[in-house]
């Protein structure tokens, strides 16, 4: 059955990898919706993504596998692709395309939603300046995340990001209960086993019914990756502005993607950029981190934690360089850290949350906590310059001093970066953790801390010098 504004084609020129080459076109639209049928007839969905005067090029996104240049034909819907969203999302699985894949049906759409988003207006948006708590101490305590903030993960092949990633899925929430909160976890090109983790470690908290799972996997067509984030985001954007929820968008990996996107780029003949990826990667990032935010006059937000793998642990990669260029801070793993048994293996020196500021201190988390994380910073720094000076002379012939900066070091990284797989800190929990390894120093070493505050801490026996 056709419907008004559909046309159809079947002068195929080129079947390429993912793509279809048709000629012959006329007045069909950029990133418009097609259906590809075969000889089996099944239809299999695509989008337009290069339009020329006499031809087109169709993604299609379940592969071109057994499509003959004979025998196929493309029908142009007239619209670009849309996901029926619903509030009923929460708590359901779904495949890369938003299919459900947990045996339950398809929930009844309330509104149909182009995937491509809306770009928001740059003069309505406002400035994230609400603490998230994470319940892991290295994030909270020293690279907080806000809502409406996009602050990546640089990890490397072998270190437990999925872990990080499944724990911040679970345990994210804001400080003030009584505000609906929710997570969109969309995981790219992973491994079955890495898929069932994920289901199983939501489905086994109480975070499952307020999150919504993605699941784009290994063996799955890597033109679906290109679609996955975009659905995920889409969903978003519905829970955050029409039933003003607070969302977390979890992407692990973006590295799989932006692998997706050369071999698309590959299969187009296009001219690569750096190491072979495309030279428009910048921009087609920017249209993911870009949908984070929060619009001036509405009650919800969207915060994205996008994870990636650096490719040979290299932070100047493409891939992290563009990340780090779009967002708004990185939280960066170490293999050093993790080969010593600690997790989170989050190096604190190398991670940075540029809009950590706005969203700290009195009636927001803590009026110690930006002087207690910067005097961290500058301690756990100092300590790392003196373990090196250690390495050359030997522990013996350091000052005092610099024996209690190794100290230091030991307990911030054994006690405060370390915890639990499912350890879930407070805020508060954290910076009395904090205040209890500032102790190992004297009073005159803590140059960062403010000094109302030190005597309000001293007065309260939560600074307790040996």
């Amino acid at each position: 059955m056709k419907y008004l504004g559909e046309v159809e084609y079947s002068k195929i020129r080129e079947i390429r990898g993912p793509l279809i080459f048709v000629e012959k076109t006329k007045d069909v639209g950029y990133r418009e919706l097609v259906e590809i049928y075969g000889p089996d007839n099944r239809p299999r969905l695509g989008q337009v993504l290069e339009v020329s005067t006499d031809y087109i090029v169709v993604q299609v996104f379940e592969g071109t596998s057994d499509l003959p240049l004979s025998g196929t034909r493309i029908r142009i819907l007239g619209k670009t692709l849309e996901l029926p969203v619903s509030y009923d999302m929460l708590g359901r699985i779904f495949n890369g395309r938003g299919d459900p894949i947990d045996g339950l049906p398809q929930p009844i759409p309330e509104d149909f939603f182009d995937v491509n988003g809306k770009p928001i207006n740059p003069y309505m948006r406002d400035h994230p300046s609400n603490f998230i708590q994470t319940g892991i101490s290295a994030i909270d305590g020293m690279n907080s995340l806000l809502r409406g903030q996009k602050l990546p993960i640089f990890s490397c092949s072998g270190l437990p990001h999925n872990r990080i990633a499944a724990q911040i899925a679970r345990q994210a929430k804001t400080l003030e209960d009584q505000e609906d909160f929710a997570v969109v976890f969309a995981a790219l090109g992973i491994k079955h086993d890495d898929a069932l983790f994920f289901r199983q470690s939501l489905e086994r908290s109480g975070a499952f019914n307020r999150s919504v799972l993605f699941l784009n996997l290994a063996n799955d067509p890597a033109i679906e990756r290109i679609l996955t984030p975009r659905i995920a985001l889409t969903t978003a954007e519905f829970l955050a502005f029409t039933y003003d929820m607070h969302v977390l968008v979890i992407l692990v990996d973006m590295t799989n993607y932006c692998e997706a996107l050369r071999e698309l780029s590959a299969a187009r003949e296009e001219v690569p950029s750096r190491k072979g990826y495309p030279g428009y990667m910048y921009s087609d990032l920017a249209s993911i981190y870009e949908r984070a935010g929060i619009i001036r006059g509405r009650k919800g937000s969207i915060t994205q934690l996008p994870i990636l793998t650096m490719p040979g642990d290299d932070i100047t990669h493409p891939i992290p360089d563009l990340t780090g260029y779009i967002t708004e801070g990185q939280i960066v793993l170490s293999r050093t850290l993790y080969a010593r048994g600690i997790y989170p293996p989050v190096y604190v020196l190398d991670s940075l949350s540029r809009l950590m500021p706005k969203g700290i201190g009195p009636g927001k988390t803590r009026e110690d906590h930006s002087d207690v994380s910067n005097q961290l910073y500058s301690a756990y720094a100092r300590a790392q310059d003196i373990r090196a000076l250690a390495l050359i002379i030997g522990e013996e012939n350091l000052s005092s001093i610099d024996r209690r900066y190794l100290k230091f070091a030991d307990e911030f990284e054994n006690k405060f970066i370390n915890q639990g797989e499912y350890e879930n800190r407070s805020i508060y929990e954290t910076l009395d953790i904090a205040w209890d390894i500032l102790s190992i120093l004297p009073e005159e070493e803590l140059t960062r801390i403010r000094r109302p505050i030190l005597e309000k801490m001293l007065a309260k026996g939560r600074l307790r010098h040996e």
